[in-house]
């Protein structure tokens, strides 16, 4: 219809003789000098003869006006940065088309952000539009060719062709707004994910703290510091005494934070060469634990901060810290450790609120116990009960190791730490910590009456119990129950060897091609789908469904529990099943691919060679986020639907999610 409409009045204009009309002229302008790497913005002007006036570039109007378009010619000097925007272009009911539009009077102005990626800068393309005149309702459809000149500084090796264009990752599209308004944020996901693992690390490091104080290098020094504050110190050096020991620790991780920052996150969390630093690092520490062996700093160091301490004054209170931190290293050292390792998570801030939430923890006590020495006599004794706790403690980290191995398996897929082996390794390591603490055997810090005493107290059976009832829960899972409450700490399901408990029986969905890598990829709960953005994309189109994009990671504990806890839920699983054509983006995969198809990154202009780093690249620089689970729903034109999703494990949410995005879906494509 408003191809119809424009060829009758160019028609109606022709045979009623009239001259070749161009009612809007254009010129283009930006800065005349910038550098490689920095943002311009071209300018688009129109100048628009009396009593006609030029549609704008965003309003709503199906079957409507032509609206004015710039197409621009893709070269490897640039890159587009959001899309054209039109300056206070003025509302109006169009009587010719019946819709509401948006036009320019007498000048338009549109800009466009670019991005200058090399030089010599080469920016050409071609602008359509439409005019229409206000006293005849003619209406002229018109082209206009741009180009911009921009002497652009840079150095040798930024220097490209002018005809070399790279191969580019794929682009998502504009998000869609009500009329076609500011774009849509894609980082204002519902729920931040780093936002709650970072409260629930820092409640770890605090009981982390909590329960260093119950080691046998660190519980007998309660006492014995209390005394010297109660016989000669004051309640400020106290005080002062517990802010010194919190110091120390937060510089610690002060000092390690630019080691776990944003750039290093990916490598830390999925390399091999970390991972199995990590792992064998919490085997260290477990096996020091058990009582294999200690590891305590050097004499001649303690010794000399321990002078400094008789000093006195506030040196001399900072240096009993101090000193406090070195004698009790041998216990705190694989706690203190074991949280560094854990904050490696691309948050700078994340060691250092660890480190403070931990000495917290571990300062407290002192603190008060010096304020009211009275306490003291409610303290239990010293005795082989330390060395339980100890090695309780030893159980845990070797427990936890396996969590670094796996993420490593499952990125290079190794095959070597399957779903059950993992299980299997916890169950025993369940049952020994529950026979331990029966007293069924004893370890090498077991010494004393205590030790030789067989009567077990009511504390030690509840703990027992405890992680008796754990290694029956855990058993299922050998047979591929799915352990929804570990679902983030366990490899994925489709590497359990015998997984008969839980075998889907639904009829999966129906797909267009073999999916490429879905001999290492899967996805959870018998779904069918694409690892491939390219491919999804495409029969997302043929089969005229939503794509469902799913940014996640083989080390992302929060996208197994969405998958567990969410994806399962009946309501949840049906429509990804029937209603959307799903595919998962593993952003931190190691598999490398093809030469052909590596690319460098507008982002960081680092060449992308596997594909976790492709997937990544596409999250960061068409989404502008880097979060996992990040969820994402697009249309045929790759536009997004509605505000992407994040971490959130309520699965009516998470349906109203996919439901809004289905509506949104049939509205714009409802062919």
């Amino acid at each position: 219809m408003r191809v119809f409409l424009s060829v009758l009045f160019l028609c109606t204009s022709i045979l009623s003789g009239a001259q070749i009309l161009k009612p809007a002229k254009w010129s283009y302008s930006s800065v005349t000098e910038a550098n490689v790497g920095d943002e311009v913005e071209l300018i688009f002007k129109a100048t628009i003869d009396k009593d006609w006036y030029l549609y704008s570039s965003e309003f709503k109007c199906e079957d409507g006006p032509i609206k004015t378009t710039f197409n621009f010619v893709p070269h490897a000097s640039y890159q587009l940065v959001g899309n054209v925007v039109a300056i206070n272009p003025t509302d109006k009911y169009d009587d010719i088309f019946e819709c509401d539009v948006k036009i320019f009077k007498e000048t338009g102005e549109f800009r466009q952000k670019i991005k200058i990626l090399a030089s010599p800068l080469k920016i050409t393309g071609e602008s359509d539009y439409q005019v229409c005149t206000e006293i005849t309702g003619q209406c002229i459809p018109g082209a206009d060719d741009f180009s911009f000149n921009i002497k652009v500084s840079g150095t040798a090796s930024e220097q490209i062709k002018n005809d070399e264009a790279p191969a580019q990752p794929v682009e998502l599209a504009a998000p869609v707004t009500e009329s076609n308004g500011p774009q849509l944020d894609s980082t204002l996901v519902p729920d931040n994910p780093q936002g709650k693992s970072l409260w629930g690390f820092l409640v770890i490091s605090f009981l982390a703290g909590l329960a260093a104080l119950l080691t046998p290098c660190v519980f007998p020094m309660i006492p014995m510091t209390v005394s010297f504050f109660t016989g000669r110190g004051t309640k400020f050096q106290a005080l002062m005494y517990g802010l010194f020991i919190i110091l120390i620790y937060t510089l610690i991780g002060a000092a390690l934070a630019p080691l776990m920052g944003p750039e290093t996150a990916n490598h830390l969390s999925t390399e091999w060469i970390p991972n199995l630093i990590f792992f064998s690092v919490f085997i260290v520490f477990g096996l020091s634990f058990l009582g294999l062996f200690e590891i305590t700093l050097p004499g001649t160091l303690i010794n000399k901060v321990d002078q400094q301490a008789e000093k006195g004054g506030l040196l001399g209170v900072f240096f009993m810290a101090f000193t406090l931190v070195l004698v009790s290293f041998s216990c705190t050292g694989p706690i203190v450790g074991s949280i560094l390792v854990s904050s490696a998570g691309g948050e700078f801030l994340k060691p250092i609120l660890g480190m403070f939430a931990f000495a917290a923890a571990f300062a407290i006590p002192f603190t008060l116990f010096a304020f009211f020495p009275g306490w003291l006599k409610s303290l239990p004794k010293s005795g082989g009960w330390l060395n339980t706790v100890k090695v309780v403690l030893g159980f845990v980290e070797i427990a936890l190791a396996f969590k670094f191995l796996s993420i490593a398996d499952q990125a290079f897929h190794w095959g070597i730490l399957d779903r059950d082996i993992n299980i299997a390794i916890w169950i025993v390591i369940a049952v020994l910590i529950g026979v331990y603490l029966m007293k069924g055997f004893r370890m090498p810090g077991d010494t004393g009456k205590e030790a030789d005493d067989k009567t077990v107290s009511v504390f030690r059976v509840s703990l027992a119990m405890v992680m008796f009832v754990f290694a029956v829960y855990l058993v299922p899972g050998m047979w591929g129950a799915p352990l929804k409450a570990l679902a983030g700490y366990l490899p994925p399901m489709y590497t359990h060897d015998f997984n008969v408990l839980s075998a889907t029986t639904e009829k999966p969905a129906t797909i267009c091609d073999e999916p490429r890598y879905a001999d290492f990829l899967h996805l959870p709960h018998g779904l069918s789908g694409y690892f491939d953005y390219d491919q999804a994309i495409a029969c997302a189109r043929q089969q005229n469904k939503p794509l469902f994009i799913d940014f996640t990671g083989h080390g992302c504990t929060n996208c197994r529990e969405m998958e567990a806890n969410v994806w399962s839920d009946p309501q949840v699983l049906q429509r990804l099943r029937d209603d959307f054509v799903v595919v998962a983006l593993y952003v931190d995969d190691k598999t490398e691919l093809p030469e052909s198809e590596w690319y460098t990154s507008s982002y960081d202009n680092k060449v992308k060679k596997t594909i976790g780093k492709q997937n990544a690249d596409l999250q960061i620089t068409r989404l502008n986020n880097n979060a996992q689970p990040f969820y994402v729903l697009v249309g045929k034109d790759e536009r997004v639907l509605v505000s992407p999703y994040g971490y959130n494990l309520n699965a009516e949410k998470f349906a109203a999610f996919l439901d809004e995005g289905k509506k949104k879906f049939k509205e714009l494509y409802p062919g």
